[in-house]
């Protein structure tokens, strides 16, 4: 356990505030029409190419680093098991949105990855995808919805996850490689977490 006070992160590692959220009761959706000329796709059974361009595409600037990592057998078990549902945007022919809800576990479903790409922030479909979240997984029986963010993701986040109907319950601390030094990404990614 880290005691108070300050502690030394070394120049190839980050370090963030990781906060879990959870939802033990369906949330009221903020109702809200698709944006002008996208719609809703659910991948049922997602290409492993594609995946990976979408949580590139998604994730890179929050530095999303895990789905990267994998093998491309251990990745595919993950994306094409029966109990993980995946979910796209499409605006100009282009997918342009990551939604990924978990229910491997009984009785609950965990928020894997939301995001959009900058194609759509700022539009009104992060608030669609969530009420598409929200309603897909209350549709199973769960009695638990959760997610978790960071200090890493975008400022809005948190206040997002808590306008939908999310409770923080819990905060970690998390240090890990700086994929833009160990797995030589783009240096401009994330200017929010300054590279040393």
């Amino acid at each position: 356990m880290l005691t108070d006070g300050y502690h030394d992160v070394a120049n190839d590692k980050l370090a963030v505030v990781v906060t879990q959220l959870e939802m033990r009761a369906q949330a009221d959706v903020r109702p809200v029409n698709v944006p002008s000329g996208v719609t809703l796709k659910r991948i049922d059974v997602p290409d492993l190419d594609w995946y990976r361009s979408i949580f590139s595409r998604v994730g890179d600037d929050w530095l999303w680093l895990s789905r990267t990592l994998l093998s491309d057998d251990d990745l595919t078990a993950i994306i094409q098991d029966k109990d993980v549902h995946i979910w796209t945007l499409t605006k100009d022919g282009k997918d342009e949105a990551l939604l990924e809800l978990d229910f491997r576990t009984k009785g609950e479903c965990e928020l894997l990855f939301f995001g959009l790409t900058t194609a759509l922030i700022g539009s009104g479909a992060g608030r669609f995808l969530m009420n598409t979240a929200i309603e897909n997984a209350w549709a199973q029986p769960i009695d638990r919805f959760h997610v978790h963010t960071c200090t890493g993701d975008s400022q809005q986040a948190m206040q997002f996850y808590t306008r939908s109907g999310f409770t923080p319950i819990k905060r970690k601390v998390e240090i890990f490689d700086d994929p833009r030094k160990s797995h030589d990404w783009d240096p401009a990614l994330a200017p929010h977490l300054p590279m040393l």
